[in-house]
C-alpha cells in the first residue's frame, strides 16, 4: 500500500508539474500576442483579434483587443457559468493583467475544485456556488461586495442569457460579453420564454433549444446603452461596449456581426450526438416556443 501511495504521489507531482509548464508557454505566448492586439489600431471583424489560451475559442484575444481600445476605469469582472474555471473567458484577464473579479457556478463541485486550484490563493478572485435566476443575480453580485462600475461581464448560462442580463443593474460593466444561439437566426429577436429553472439539457432532447438570438441581445444592447462590435469566429459569443466608452472602436450591425456556428451538438431521443448541421438544426426544434422581444408576445419558432 505505502508502495503505490508513493507511486501515486510521484504521479501527481508529475502531471502537476507538467501542467505548470504547459500553462507558462501559453501564459508567455498569449502575453505576446495581447502586446500585438494593443497595437492593432482597426479591424473590420473581431476574429482578427483571435487568440486563445484559456478560452474555449479565441474570445481571450478578443478580450485583450477590446480593452486596450474601450475606456475602462474598473479592473474587475463578474462571470458566470464558469463550471471549473479552467476553460473561461476571464481567467486570462485574472493571470495576465491581473485583474479581480467573481465567478459564479451552480455546481458545488466546480466551486471546490477553484478553490483548491492556485489561482485561487494568487489572484483577487471571488467564488460563488448559487443556481442563477433573474430574481437571485443582483443580491448574488451586490453580497460579494460589488456594484457599480466594472470592466467585464461575461454571460454564458445555456438558457436565460437574454433575461439574466436584462435583470442586472447592480453592476455597471463596460464590456459585456452574452452567448447566443446562432441557430435562432439573425431575423428575429427572440429568445427561450423566461423559466427560472431552465435547464438547456431538459428542455428539449435535442440540446438546441436554448438562449437568445443575437438580434435580441442587441436591442437589449440598445435599450441599456451599449454598442455591439462584433461576434467571434465560431458564432457563440456577441460583444457588446458602452457607447460613452467606446473609443476607437467601430459598432457593427446584427447583419455585419451575426456569425452561423459549425457546432454539431444536436442529440437525438436517447442522448446520442446526431451531428446535424446548418439549417437541420433549426427544423429540429421548429415550432417551438420562443418570446419576441419586440412584441412582447410568445409566438412558435
Amino acid at each position: 500500500m505505502r508502495k503505490i501511495k508513493r507511486l501515486l504521489s510521484i504521479f501527481t507531482h508529475s502531471v502537476y508539474k507538467s501542467r505548470k509548464t504547459q500553462q507558462a508557454d501559453l501564459l508567455l505566448l498569449g502575453k505576446m500576442l495581447s502586446r500585438q492586439n494593443k497595437a492593432l489600431q482597426q479591424v473590420s471583424d473581431l476574429a482578427e483579434t483571435e487568440f486563445r489560451v484559456f478560452s474555449q475559442t479565441g474570445d481571450d484575444g478578443i478580450i485583450q483587443y477590446l480593452i486596450s481600445k474601450a475606456e475602462i476605469s474598473d479592473n474587475t469582472f463578474v462571470e458566470f457559468g464558469v463550471e471549473n474555471y479552467i476553460e473561461s473567458n476571464t481567467r486570462f484577464l485574472l493571470v495576465n493583467d491581473n485583474w479581480s473579479g467573481l465567478v459564479i457556478d451552480g455546481s458545488e463541485k466546480h466551486i471546490n475544485f477553484i478553490k483548491t486550484d492556485d489561482i485561487y490563493y494568487q489572484h483577487d478572485l471571488t467564488t460563488l456556488c448559487a443556481f442563477i435566476t433573474s430574481e437571485n443575480i443582483n443580491e448574488l453580485i451586490s453580497s460579494s461586495g460589488l456594484s457599480g462600475e466594472i470592466g467585464l461581464l461575461s454571460i454564458d448560462i445555456d438558457g436565460n442569457d437574454y433575461w439574466i442580463w436584462k435583470a442586472i443593474n447592480v453592476v455597471n460593466p463596460t464590456i459585456v460579453i452574452v452567448e447566443y444561439n446562432s441557430v435562432l437566426g439573425s431575423e428575429r429577436a427572440i429568445t427561450v420564454p423566461y423559466k427560472p429553472d431552465f435547464i438547456r439539457t431538459k428542455a428539449h432532447y435535442s440540446n438546441l433549444y436554448f438562449g437568445t438570438s443575437l438580434k435580441a441581445l442587441c436591442l437589449l444592447a440598445e435599450e441599456k446603452g451599449y454598442a455591439f462590435v462584433g461576434s467571434n469566429s465560431v458564432g457563440t459569443n456577441a460583444y457588446f461596449v458602452k457607447k460613452e466608452r467606446l473609443g476607437s472602436l467601430v459598432p457593427r450591425s446584427v447583419e455585419e456581426g451575426y456569425v452561423q456556428s459549425k457546432f454539431r451538438e444536436s442529440r437525438d431521443v436517447n442522448g446520442n450526438l446526431t451531428y446535424l448541421s446548418g439549417k437541420s438544426r433549426y427544423n429540429l426544434i421548429k415550432g417551438l416556443p420562443v418570446y419576441n422581444v419586440i412584441t412582447g408576445q410568445v409566438e412558435e419558432l
